[in-house]
């Protein structure tokens, strides 16, 4: 086996020695031993079955903390692992690859009038990362992406190729998805479909205090409602702009199926810069989004699912780095959670360009759940500097508020900086040593590492 993966190596095209990959962030650096960038199964069989070190593995790399390597790891480079196998319109499914990305899979679809059923705010991102991270969007009713898969195909650490879903093998099925790569690599997913509809757009300012009501009454058992957030402004934490997205068979504005990939994101850019320097956020909740928002929009569903991620461009620069958090909590707990982030964030003067609150139904059983009930997630977007000292007093304040989440029967979100301390994972993450000891079975050597789980895995030695 050893001398299959060495020739699979020689032969592949797509292989690169000793390579430093990154995250979107560039904060991340990370030399690997190499890469990998398979398009066909049996490459990825081979390479897992015959090596014996770590293997790490990455899609489009939009994770912040390192979740999609280790140092001196092979990494599998999934991206061109990225075909349609199989798709019904008559059934509203489709199966592809992992490494394919919404916008592939919109595109794929949206002729035949059909879009993803659940799928995170951004196109760019390939499934099989979103399915490790267990990702969710602005869809009301809705929830983690685990809920918006019908099965999986992995392979393990011994090269065994497994097919799981909600009834067949799964605890894996439950391990995978939301399991940062730990288990195995996921290299097959089935999704179910639903109709690609027109949607009007319609904003509402409110005090933060009336947000909870307005959600129970207006959007959560509006059967036209489709999609929904609200925008937490940071002047005072004290206001809140409804975001919905209704289904209406009114003329459309805006005609493109699907979002151009030449858009121009200069207003989106300004608003975000605005929002995030002294005094901002007044500004934006006065003038700037007024005048974003005020006109009219019918578009098809799919034009929303397809934003780019390139509308928060750049992203990083020399010396800062704009970053996400995200944080979770019982229904009921978001108004103080509000206030005791406010404390926080004031305190330590972050630069927030921007808080968006999104609801989430609970999760079905992953033993990495982030929504252990319905939730409100508070998703945070801000600059940093990338000294020592700048990531260090990130740290802090980032503790402070896995504490008062904490405290608040919540969690925090895992595709971000690694900051949390093993106490708080643990107390974050309840059922995370279930999750370890199946990884101890099904990768008793530790093979499937990133630097999440090297930060809080236990060793199999119990070091």
């Amino acid at each position: 086996m050893r001398l299959a993966l060495v020739l699979l190596l020689f032969l592949c095209h797509c292989v690169h020695a000793t390579e430093t990959v990154n995250d979107v962030t560039g904060m991340n650096p990370i030399q690997v031993a190499q890469v990998l960038a398979p398009t066909e199964l049996e490459q990825i069989v081979t390479a897992v079955s015959g090596h014996a070190g770590p293997i790490a593995i990455g899609g489009g790399r939009y994770s912040m903390g390192g979740q999609t390597a280790t140092e001196q790891a092979l990494q599998l480079d999934m991206r061109q692992f990225n075909q349609v196998l199989e798709f019904s319109a008559e059934r509203r499914e489709i199966r592809v690859q992992a490494g394919i990305t919404w916008r592939e899979i919109l595109e794929y679809i949206d002729p035949h009038g059909l879009s993803p059923q659940i799928m995170q705010s951004y196109a760019n991102f390939t499934v099989g990362g979103a399915l490790s991270v267990n990702a969710y969007g602005r869809y009301v009713g809705q929830g983690p992406l685990v809920l918006g898969v019908r099965s999986l195909r992995l392979v393990l650490a011994d090269g065994q190729v497994v097919d799981a879903s909600p009834t067949h093998n799964s605890e894996l099925f439950h391990g995978a998805i939301g399991g940062y790569g730990g288990l195995g690599v996921i290299v097959e997913a089935t999704l179910p479909l639903v109709e690609n509809s027109k949607l009007v757009r319609q904003t509402q300012l409110m005090p933060l205090g009336d947000y909870a009501q307005f959600f129970a009454s207006q959007v959560r058992g509006n059967p036209d409602m489709v999609m929904h957030n609200g925008i937490l402004y940071t002047d005072d934490y004290d206001s809140v702009r409804a975001v919905s997205y209704l289904r209406t068979d009114v003329p459309l504005t805006v005609i493109e199926r699907l979002v151009p990939l030449d858009r121009d994101y200069k207003a989106m850019r300004a608003a975000l810069a605005v929002a995030s320097s002294n005094g901002g956020a007044k500004v934006r909740e006065s003038v700037v989004d007024p005048l974003l928002l005020k006109r009219p929009q019918v578009q098809w569903r799919n034009h929303e699912a397809s934003l780019d991620v390139r509308e928060l461009q750049p992203i990083s620069g020399t010396d800062y780095s704009y970053v996400l958090q995200e944080y979770f909590v019982p229904e009921a707990q978001l108004e103080p959670f509000v206030a005791g982030m406010r404390d926080v964030l004031k305190a330590h003067k972050v630069k927030v360009a921007n808080i968006s609150i999104r609801h989430a139904k609970a999760d079905p059983g992953t033993l990495l759940a982030w929504a252990r009930e319905d939730t409100f997630a508070l998703v945070i977007y801000y600059r940093q500097g990338v000294s020592p000292s700048e990531r260090a007093a990130v740290g802090d304040w980032t503790r402070q508020l896995i504490d008062l989440t904490i405290a608040h029967q919540g969690s925090y979100y895992l595709p971000y900086q690694i900051h949390a301390s093993r106490e708080q994972f643990l107390a974050a993450y309840p059922r995370a040593k279930e999750f370890f000891a199946l990884k101890k079975r099904v990768d008793p050597s530790n093979k499937f590492r990133n630097k999440l789980w090297d930060a809080y895995y236990l060793q199999p030695s119990g070091h």
